[in-house]
């Protein structure tokens, strides 16, 4: 009797037993296992009751999901079983358990690397609206601008909700907070917060001078953010512009840069903004296009002396080879302090190191991977974005990396400027993948990477990143003919999850469903399937 009124004062063992009743199964295991879900779980609180109670405790839950988070806090991860189920069922369940952090610790992709990634799955917004604007999180979630809607994904890509904002297209988004987005609009004036949390709008910024009637309905071009202040690129229609230091304590302005009148190429409004975090300093860039070709600047602020502190225009800067070959997209690698560049009309990419820059920094990037097919950016729309010491551009369709080699030496001609041996180039997608559409933008959170592409829908990098696009009406072509997607009448299974398309014919692939073969067949001998609307 003393030895069972001591072990009831202290408490059970870590080693002792504990049976479970989930929803009508047992389940039996140690006192350390349920313990691992940390001292606010569900699972931890049972841990007083021992082996010596004879009823075992009942949840009312779903058994075959308890198995994999039993599985989960015996080993720190999902078993095969976990396939089985949604992310979405996953996680209502680990919420329940309090175990949503070892869920999220397990369902995180591992470290980006582009060269490794593969399209696997979709995400839509829930509403109406091409687009136009994302902004990533640290942890891999993202928020999407769509017409004048903001849909937030949470770190498990999961629907975390849609706000309805005042404006009417949203062009530039900057998560400025955790649950706080600054937005601006090529269509209406202002910077305007809104806060996810209260669903409400806190605050706008405007630009304004009574000294100078020029300045009025200036509309945001860019937006970027520091820990303590927001920047915002404002141009008014008489083409007067400016970039506006914005407290974020306050949501007060605090200082003007580069106030100039975009008469011509080298003084247009900035188009994109980076902070520096080494330096303080911010990185702007503006390109255009015309008849004669691309033109733009990239320049240097330091918001603290609010002066330039350096910059470069093209054409007009430069080697004279490379004159008439001017950037089309510019970015920076904060890991790296690189700035880099992609050439309009070779296609080429160069880099310059932020640490040394002068009047032609530039060193022109060169891999001879013969499988590597090559693709000029004379007549396609170029993108770059840098995350996580790698590069990513988009050329129209393509999406390619450029990797820093371990340990590379970099070799530069001195007289070309071409650097070969220091970055490696491969496409992330498939040839194929590059059919699905334009891409327009490319932004990194977590380990993640989001790509907007032009009419087509919203797709992810399976556990290294994600693709993020969009359909205008979410076409697909199946048999030469164009189909606009609703769901399958049948499981409500999305379309070709289970079908190839080959020659222009529809080739089942292990898919019995009786419903989709006769769509198919439908579509094939040129009629109107069920559940589909030509268009």
């Amino acid at each position: 009797m003393e030895n069972g009124n001591h072990r009831a004062a202290t408490g059970p063992r870590t080693d002792d037993r504990i049976k479970l009743n989930v929803g009508g199964k047992l389940f039996e295991t140690t006192i350390s296992t349920i313990q691992a879900g940390g001292h606010d779980s569900l699972l931890a609180a049972l841990s007083s009751r021992t082996s010596d109670d004879p009823d075992p405790v009942f949840i009312d839950r779903d058994p075959e999901i308890f198995s994999v988070i039993l599985s989960l806090l015996r080993s720190d991860g999902l078993p095969s079983t976990a396939r089985r189920f949604s992310k979405q069922e996953l996680t209502d369940e680990a919420l329940y358990y309090g175990i949503e952090s070892q869920l999220k610790s397990a369902m995180l992709p591992p470290p980006l690397s582009g060269i490794d990634a593969s399209i696997v799955t979709t995400v839509q917004p829930a509403s109406d609206g091409l687009p136009s604007a994302i902004t990533a999180g640290t942890d891999g979630s993202v928020w999407i601008a769509h017409g004048g809607q903001i849909s937030s994904y949470d770190w498990n890509l999961s629907h975390a909700g849609t706000i309805r904002t005042h404006l009417e297209d949203i062009n530039s988004i900057c998560r400025v907070y955790p649950e706080i987005a600054a937005v601006g609009s090529e269509t209406d004036p202002g910077l305007h917060f809104y806060d996810f949390s209260g669903v409400r709008n806190m605050g706008s910024i405007h630009w304004t001078d009574p000294t100078d009637p020029r300045i009025f309905k200036a509309r945001v071009t860019a937006v970027s953010d520091s820990p303590s202040s927001v920047f915002a690129g404002f141009d008014c229609p008489h083409r007067e512009n400016c970039i506006l230091v914005i407290d974020k304590s306050t949501l007060k302005i605090v200082g003007e840069l580069s106030r100039q009148s975009g008469s011509s190429a080298k003084n247009l409004a900035v188009g994109k903004l980076t902070w520096l975090p080494e330096t303080g300093l911010i990185v702007g860039s503006s390109v255009t296009s015309g008849a004669f070709g691309y033109s733009g600047y990239i320049r240097m602020w330091d918001p603290r002396l609010n002066e330039v502190v350096w910059e470069t225009n093209e054409p007009g800067s430069g080697r004279s080879s490379r004159f008439g070959d001017s950037f089309a997209d510019v970015d920076v690698d904060i890991e790296e302090s690189a700035l880099f560049k992609v050439c309009s009309k070779s296609g080429d990419l160069a880099m310059a190191d932020l640490r040394n820059l002068g009047d032609d920094p530039w060193v022109y990037l060169q891999d001879k991977n013969p499988s590597m097919r090559t693709k000029g950016s004379a007549n396609c729309t170029s993108v770059i974005h840098c995350y996580k010491s790698q590069a990513f551009v988009g050329r129209d369709g393509e999406l390619e990396v450029w990797s820093r080699l371990p340990r590379a030496e970099n070799r530069v001609d001195r007289e070309s400027e071409v650097c070969e041996g220091l970055y490696r180039r491969n496409f992330v997608d498939k040839e194929e993948d590059a059919q699905r559409g334009i891409i327009k933008k490319i932004e990194g959170g977590g380990n993640r990477l989001f790509v907007v592409r032009e009419d087509v829908e919203v797709d992810k990098l399976k556990e290294f990143a994600l693709v993020a696009s969009h359909s205008r009406e979410q076409n697909f072509w199946l048999a030469g003919v164009r189909v606009k997607h609703l769901d399958c009448l049948c499981l409500s299974y999305k379309l070709c999850a289970c079908h190839a398309v080959w020659k222009n014919k529809i080739k089942e692939d292990s898919c019995t469903a009786c419903t989709r073969a006769r769509i198919f067949r439908d579509i094939e001998r040129g009629g109107k399937p069920s559940g589909f609307q030509l268009t």
